[in-house]
């Protein structure tokens, strides 16, 4: 009991110390040392200020040196402008720097650094050195950041930061550092997004005297592929959209090429690399019907837009971004994104050679009906929306796919109107119940022709399952069911693009406790709720009453649903838990309703199948993220026979 006395005595004394203490001003080195906290969180963090400080100074080569994972010694060296001696003291104080002058310029701001807070807090917390030399002058000048002394030095046009024992006055933050081998992969970590940012800079690393890594300046496909190695330099699609003063360009890897871990995603907004929630989830939302289970797509993603558009001043370590308009800047990702995967539909599957022969590149998306297509005995076209051919004629004679769609059930949930006579003009078509004659085996007129089309011609079916084909490069084996299967998601997802969302009003409205920003939601995003299907009604300033909600949606949870709705309005400035709770759905209707196996298929029917694939966008997965074809070329299929050798 006398001890809890004195500890309650002890508390109450350094309470009324801190009472009675005057308000003082913090000692510049204090200072410094508090914002080091915030910029110099690790080595890693004094390599990515020098590294950005050069680029800004114009380098084109640098030269980086690393002791002990960075901790015991560091060395940017540069060759881009320099400081002039005179301007070398100032270079050490706190917010002095010569990128910008106004709040204009701030708002504006096109350079890595801007805050003049970096150097000064990385002096406060290691010992600095600072060699420069611009064009102008005979020889460099080094400055001691601790004395303060200026001296003569030998240089070349440049500057060389070095940066000794990191937190050697700070031995308590020195504690929470790593092993030298995990501090020394943050610090490559850093390096390599520098580099993926400025491919035309050579970049060279040693680490405790031994060459680690080393890029020549070259063109950015080539420096990824350095960077990111050779799986993602054959398993990519290029992608470069522009719109005005926007443009999203970079790399999009494949869906096969997904990964474990999300340690291959790199975006740069105006050449500077940022996490951004907003950004990551644009272009998760874009691979969500092609990416399987919890996988994360790799990627090299550069965003540009006016500086004006995005507020880099969020944060000391500049790597948090801001959006003037969150929500357009969402769906230009999201929709960039997108029409890069359906574009290049058909390059994913790698082969055993470790590329892919046949690609599916169409001209243009994909003009669905309700019905599958129907070809003619001696031509088979399909056309897209501005009219161009998908497929050249062929005069092998092509069917329908004989699998019954479940239009009845599709345009009930679409909000169709004439479904009934949609179910009666599907009967001309045969039913999965049907059976069909027994397959033929193709005829060598036929295979003459196999070049024609990517996915080549039907040459048999083994064990119900695949479905075997001859093009140009050598043998396609197709998974029947995982191919009809992305077929009708597809054709499903456009039927419900293309049609208004059927609404389910409810008989007794649900009502549901709500936070304020959800109140405001609900009243600011109306008419944007209105077009998701949702019926939302202010009831208090404390509830939300559920009136109407999307028919395909309307057995799910509705509190839950809503709540989510209303959370991806709020942080993403657009829904997509609807779209893709509603993909979901079709996911099933299309699993359930595509050709089973163990059916066997004519020819006409396995070919139709190949045309229907060519012409749908993402046709290299189904929407569980696994292949529908894969390819065997005939260097493949020698190797295996030890043809020629």
């Amino acid at each position: 009991m006398s001890d809890l006395n004195e500890t309650s005595a002890g508390a109450l004394t350094a309470d009324a110390v801190r009472r009675s203490r005057a308000i003082a001003q913090l000692p510049d080195q204090l200072i410094s040392q508090i914002a080091a906290g915030e910029v110099v969180e690790r080595p890693a963090s004094v390599v990515k200020e020098l590294l950005e400080n050069a680029l800004d100074a114009g380098a084109t080569t640098l030269r980086i040196t690393l002791d002990e994972g960075g901790v015991k010694r560091i060395v940017v060296a540069d060759d881009g402008c320099g400081i002039p001696p005179g301007e070398l003291p100032l270079a050490l104080l706190r917010h002095a720097t010569s990128k910008i002058r106004s709040l204009a310029e701030l708002e504006a701001v096109a350079t890595l650094g801007f805050r003049g807070e970096a150097i000064a807090s990385i002096a406060s917390v290691a010992e600095l050195f600072i060699t420069s030399r611009t064009e102008s002058c005979a020889h460099a000048t080094r400055i001691d950041a601790q004395t303060g002394a200026i001296s003569p030095a030998a240089g070349t046009v440049g500057t060389t930061m070095e940066v000794r024992e990191l937190y050697f006055n700070t031995p308590a933050r020195r504690k929470f550092l790593k092993s030298e081998q995990t501090e020394l992969g943050h610090c490559l970590d850093v390096i390599r997004r520098t580099a993926l940012a400025r491919p035309d800079v050579a970049i060279s690393v040693m680490h405790n005297g031994k060459a680690v890594e080393h890029w020549n300046a070259s063109d950015p496909q080539t420096r990824v592929a350095k960077i990111l190695g050779e799986v993602f330099e054959t398993a990519h699609l290029p992608l470069d959209e522009r719109a005005g003063p926007l443009a999203v360009y970079g790399c999009a890897g494949l869906p096969t090429a997904s990964r474990g871990r999300a340690d291959q995603q790199y975006f740069f907004v105006n050449g500077r690399f940022v996490r951004d929630k907003l950004l990551t989830h644009a272009v998760r939302a874009a691979y969500e019907d092609v990416l399987h289970g919890n996988r994360y797509p790799a990627y090299v993603l550069f965003l540009d837009l006016p500086p004006e558009s995005v507020d880099v001043n969020v944060h000391p370590s500049k790597i948090e971004v801001r959006f003037r308009d969150s929500r357009s800047i969402h769906q230009y990702v999201f929709h960039a994104v997108q029409r890069a995967l359906a574009r290049h539909a058909g390059a994913s599957p790698e082969t055993t050679a470790g590329g892919h022969a046949a690609q599916l590149q169409p001209t243009g998306p994909a003009s669905f009906s309700a019905k599958p297509f129907s070809g003619t005995p001696d031509s088979l076209t399909l056309k897209s929306e501005n009219g161009t051919n998908w497929m050249r004629q062929s005069r092998m004679t092509q069917g329908t796919l004989p699998v019954a769609q479940p239009l009845a059930l599709y345009d009930a949930l679409f909000g169709r109107k004439d479904a009934g006579a949609s179910a009666s003009s599907g009967a001309a078509y045969p039913t999965p119940t049907q059976t069909p004659s027994a397959p033929l085996m193709a005829n060598d007129s036929a295979l003459d022709y196999a070049d024609e089309q990517p996915l080549g011609f039907a040459v048999g079916q083994i064990h119900g399952i695949y479905v075997l084909a001859q093009n140009a490069h050598g043998l396609v084996i197709v998974d029947m069911h995982a191919a009809h299967e992305r077929i009708l998601y597809e054709q499903f997802k456009h039927a419900l693009a293309d049609r208004a969302i059927a609404v389910q009003p409810l008989l007794i409205p649900v009502s549901m406790t709500a936070e304020p920003v959800e109140i405001g939601i609900v009243e600011e995003e109306r008419e944007t709720l209105d077009a998701l299907g949702f019926d939302l009604a202010v009831l208090s300033p404390t509830s939300i009453a559920i009136r109407a909600v999307p028919a395909l949606l309307k057995d799910a949870d509705l509190q839950s649903l809503a709540r989510a709705v209303l959370a991806d309005l709020h942080a993403y400035g657009g829904s997509r838990v609807l779209t893709e709770r509603q993909h979901e759905l079709l996911g099933t209707l299309a699993c359930h309703n595509a050709v089973r196996a163990n059916r066997r298929l004519t020819l006409d029917e396995m070919n139709a199948l190949l045309r229907q694939m060519e012409a749908t966008e993402r046709a290299d997965q189904c929407n569980h993220g696994r292949p529908t074809w894969y390819q065997l070329t005939l260097a493949d299929l020698d190797r295996l026979f030890m043809r020629g050798q």
